[in-house]
């Protein structure tokens, strides 16, 4: 081993490292990796920053961006409005959830097709008065599965396309073992996987994790009182900083106002359904003087008697269920889990101003199955939070969409409009056609496609840079020139040289066992798009002395890093279900383990049937 290999070495090894970690975002991690190479002189200067216009990164791009456009053109709600006709038969919820999961994710984005069905599953588990824990490790796994179909199914596909010599990959030259492992897949899941889900929720509890009546209470502006005549928002100003106390809805002359402007000006009588927890509430009647409505003062026995107690019985008696109230015409409640790319992560609702930047309400919020009841402006948000929040529907889903959430209860299923579905379908099929007939390389036409949904208003320009998850675009730039350092060094044919003590003598499967077992382990602690970046060039060099066919040794790669089920930090998916299904790290391997294993059963024999 030579100086540059170690170097090299060295640098990938602290990289793997970090991205374990987990403390650092993984594309910082792979721009440090970046850094490191090129002051190591690995990387020529006017090479390192080629990776951003790699035809990998660009189609990655595009990709997302038309996943986008035909989410707005009503293509994915349109096959999951059918999916509420199923019934309550437990394997026909889990193999038609599933397998529409991995048809939609061949085609548009893993994540983004898992986050248009996880409502329907929430809902479907609801009805079924079953845990959703029931539907959502399988419906994440589908995901996983799907995008091992076709070339712009999942990012690691398009990355292993790029190494291939003599040409990249064909649109659906992924198919066969794609195809086959999704199969299988869906089909051990749906007639055995699910019952190794663990059920963290009760099925028998019927208690939604949101009952509005637990935390709205009725406030009265009372005759004389120094606020009639001034603004909600001097009400809620009325300290040194904003009170912790969120207004839902104004009721006057028996007419509620969900959602109140911060500058509807008060009247006596006035009623506002407040959110706020005790402690808040208290202060906050204190201050401003507002009375509890429908409720009568404690006498000097009944305080006596909650002494002690978390919560005064005229607190109690004023928290009525009002939910008709705060969510009426075009203003919503709607359950949302917290990306782990969400900008919230780790600030509060106060330091974010959501009410006055977003007219968004942060009602409830619910960690680790349970929902918090200290103070909701002090509390940090964390990935897979489930928040109770309230806005117009108008621009809920953008504003959702901009700070990273993904909705999670029952919503309505609307085609749009029909002209929308059509053309968001015809051109995403147009595009199809062009790369199946030769006309245009898939960077080429997927790009084109993706403009064209900008100019035909399916998304506009705003909403197509918000579809690209950026922290991917710049993992996969970065990691690119570090790949290419490992190959040029030498390093890649080192690590298969060491391989091939294990494999020399061995039939192909062997070899082509350890290079998809090792994918898949390795894609299970780091990025997936990165496994694959890291993993392609050695496998290149063990296929080269080992006699088993490139392509073969490319696909064996490409469905590795697709399948990360061990572990909840190999994949978007796998984290996203995490919170909502009660989940906990260990869970996954109970279904993920032996739907690894008919993974790898079913696609070495396809891979080598197809490929040698």
């Amino acid at each position: 081993m030579n100086v540059e290999q170690g170097t090299v070495f060295l640098v990938l090894g602290v990289t793997l490292i970090l991205f374990v970690w987990n403390r650092l975002r993984f594309d910082v991690v792979a721009m440090l990796a970046l850094l490191a190479v090129a002051v190591a002189g690995l990387v020529p200067a006017s090479a390192l920053f080629a990776g951003f216009g790699h035809p990998a990164v660009i189609t990655v791009a595009a990709v997302l961006v038309i996943s986008q456009g035909l989410v707005n053109g009503g293509v994915v709600d349109a096959i999951a409005r059918y999916l509420a006709r199923i019934g309550h038969n437990p394997v026909l919820q889990v193999v038609t959830l599933t397998g529409v999961v991995a048809l939609c994710s061949a085609f548009i984005n893993n994540v983004g097709a898992l986050a248009l069905l996880m409502p329907v599953a929430i809902w479907m588990s609801r009805k079924s008065g079953r845990s959703p824990s029931f539907l959502l490790m399988p419906l994440a796994f589908g995901s996983l599965l799907g995008g091992t179909i076709t070339l712009i199914g999942t990012p690691p596909n398009i990355i292993i396309a790029s190494y291939r010599e003599g040409g990249t990959f064909g649109l659906f030259d992924f198919a066969p073992a794609g195809l086959a492992i999704t199969v299988a897949g869906v089909v051990f899941i749906g007639l055995v996987g699910w019952r190794f889900t663990p059920k963290r929720v009760n099925p028998a509890d019927d208690e939604p994790l949101f009952n509005v009546g637990d935390y709205v209470t009725e406030l009265r502006v009372p005759d004389g009182s120094g606020y009639a005549g001034s603004t909600l928002h001097n009400l809620l100003t009325s300290g040194e900083e904003e009170e912790s106390v969120a207004v839902l809805a104004l009721i006057r002359s028996e007419k509620s106002s969900p959602a109140p402007s911060p500058y509807q000006v008060l009247r006596e009588d006035d009623v506002l359904l407040v959110q706020a927890d005790t402690e808040s509430l208290q202060e906050f009647v204190e201050k401003t003087g507002l009375t509890l409505a429908n409720t009568v003062e404690d006498s000097e026995d009944e305080r006596d008697e909650n002494a002690g107690e978390g919560e005064p019985a005229r607190i109690k008696q004023a928290r009525a269920e009002r939910e008709e109230d705060i969510a009426t015409g075009d203003v919503r409640l709607m359950e949302a889990v917290i990306t782990p790319s969400s900008a919230l992560i780790g600030r509060t609702t106060n330091r974010l101003n959501l009410r006055e930047r977003y007219g968004l309400n942060v009602v409830a919020i619910a960690r680790q199955g349970h929902r918090l009841t200290q103070r909701v402006s002090d509390i940090r948000f964390r990935s897979g939070d489930i928040l109770l929040v309230q806005a117009y529907e108008n621009n809920l889903m953008a504003t959702l969409q901009t700070l990273g959430c993904l909705p999670l209860a029952e919503r309505e299923l609307s085609l749009g409009r029909q002209k929308s579905l059509w053309l968001a379908g015809g051109l995403f099929l147009g595009a199809i056609g062009v790369v199946l007939a030769g006309l245009l390389a898939p960077p080429v036409a997927l790009v084109a496609c993706a403009v064209a949904m900008v100019v035909f208003q399916l998304l506009d320009a705003n909403e197509a840079y918000q579809a690209i998850d950026w922290s991917v675009i710049v993992l996969l730039a970065a990691m690119i020139p570090v790949g290419q350092a490992l190959e040029a060094t030498g390093g890649a044919d080192v690590i298969a040289a060491q391989i091939l003590g294990v494999a020399h003598g061995q039939p192909n499967w062997v070899a082509l066992t350890i290079i998809l077992t090792g994918s898949m382990l390795l894609s299970n602690v780091v990025n997936n798009a990165a496994a694959a970046v890291l993993v392609a060039p050695i496998a290149l060099g063990l296929s080269a002395q080992l006699g088993l066919p490139a392509d073969a040794a490319l696909m064996g790669v490409a469905v590795g890093t697709s399948c990360a089920f061990l572990t909840p930090i190999g994949h978007q998916s796998n984290a996203l279900v995490m919170e909502p299904g009660g989940y906990r790290f260990s869970d996954y391997w109970r279904l993920g383990l032996p739907l690894s294993l008919v993974v790898i059963g079913v696609a070495v024999p396809v891979i080598l049937w197809v490929w040698s």
